[in-house]
């Protein structure tokens, strides 16, 4: 019997890149999902993962206290999942305000509503990596600062800070998940360098690099980051995990245009060399994390190499542009 089945799960950003393979995970597992739904999921989603009429899909947005709040007691939920965010950078950089709302306004809604309800169990909030900003040591361990000021990063801070305020002062069982940058296929936000680069690519077009291509990152294949999620929700059965942050990464990072040249040589296309436009502001130059605690504490270590996971997700984009015609 698996350890979800029969859980209630509440899950803000279930359409989501990372939200929907954590949804469709859990319904694999048997939980009974609940879902908060901001708008109509697109076809895409829905032909992806084909969970929508397996969980009860609330429509609403983490920014609507009262319906966090009604939706916790209804459906009696013992676990929540807290993705939702407005997490595009340069949609942050351009227009702050939104990205304030549904990061910030929207964490403490979740939080305050969980503290209300008193029956949660597991409660789970996804900061990022970009919190800890500008440092000196690298790779970031989770006793550092935190720095992020530009407007994701800040919206992030103060998130994560939150979620750390509601254990303290009211003993929520709360852990923080700050990831790496995810990858995989299914997802549609074309402004990230990884399906970008490859639906470039697989219709005979140079990719574009929007920085300088030195940029240094780490990369995640999206069902690390699943298990990430599960097995920290698992562990806060146990008091040791409350008010833990965790970080979450291969910790093995590559610069932008080494990571653009790979999925270059994954597709066979070596004519098609990239276009570097050096127009990147507001974003830091070099980010990647330690999961030295993540190994210790939860016996996480990420799972799928690099080379492997840009296959599985250049393959995925192939089969997807092929069968939807879609460009």
């Amino acid at each position: 019997m698996s350890y979800w089945q029969g859980k209630n799960v509440f899950i803000t950003g279930c359409t989501g890149f990372i939200g929907s393979w954590l949804t469709a995970a859990l319904v694999q597992k048997k939980a009974r999902v609940v879902g908060l739904v901001r708008d109509i999921p697109p076809k895409e989603v829905l032909d992806t993962f084909g969970w929508l009429d397996k969980i009860t899909a609330v429509y609403g947005s983490v920014e609507d206290y009262f319906l966090v709040e009604r939706i916790l007691g209804e459906y009696r939920i013992d676990t929540c999942f807290h993705l939702s965010a407005q997490s595009q950078v340069g949609v942050a950089n351009e227009n702050p305000l939104p990205t304030f709302r549904a990061n910030i306004l929207g964490t403490w809604n979740v939080l305050e509503a969980c503290r209300r309800a008193g029956s949660l169990k597991r409660i789970v909030v996804a900061s990022s990596d970009k919190v800890y900003g500008e440092q000196d040591l690298l790779p970031y361990v989770e006793t550092q600062s935190l720095n992020g000021v530009y407007p994701y990063d800040a919206s992030k801070v103060c998130a994560d800070v939150l979620a750390r305020c509601y254990h303290r002062m009211y003993q929520l069982p709360i852990a923080v998940t700050r990831l790496a940058n995810v990858y995989a296929g299914g997802d549609f936000n074309f402004k990230r360098i990884v399906p970008d680069t490859i639906r470039s690519l697989i219709f005979n077009k140079s990719p574009v690099i929007r920085s300088d291509g030195t940029y240094l990152r780490d990369y995640m294949y999206v069902t690390d980051a699943v298990r990430a999620y599960l097995m920290l929700a698992e562990a806060l059965d146990s008091p040791r995990c409350h008010g833990e942050v965790f970080n979450f990464g291969p910790s093995r990072p590559i610069r932008v245009k080494e990571l653009v040249e790979r999925i270059i040589k994954i597709s066979g296309k070596r004519s098609l060399k990239p276009k570097i436009l050096d127009i990147v502001t507001g974003e830091i130059k070099a980010q990647h994390v330690s999961s030295k605690k993540a190994k210790e504490m939860l016996g996480w270590t990420s799972q799928v190499e690099l080379s492997h996971g840009l296959s599985l997700t250049y393959r995925w984009y192939k089969d997807f542009f092929k069968k939807t015609g879609r460009r």
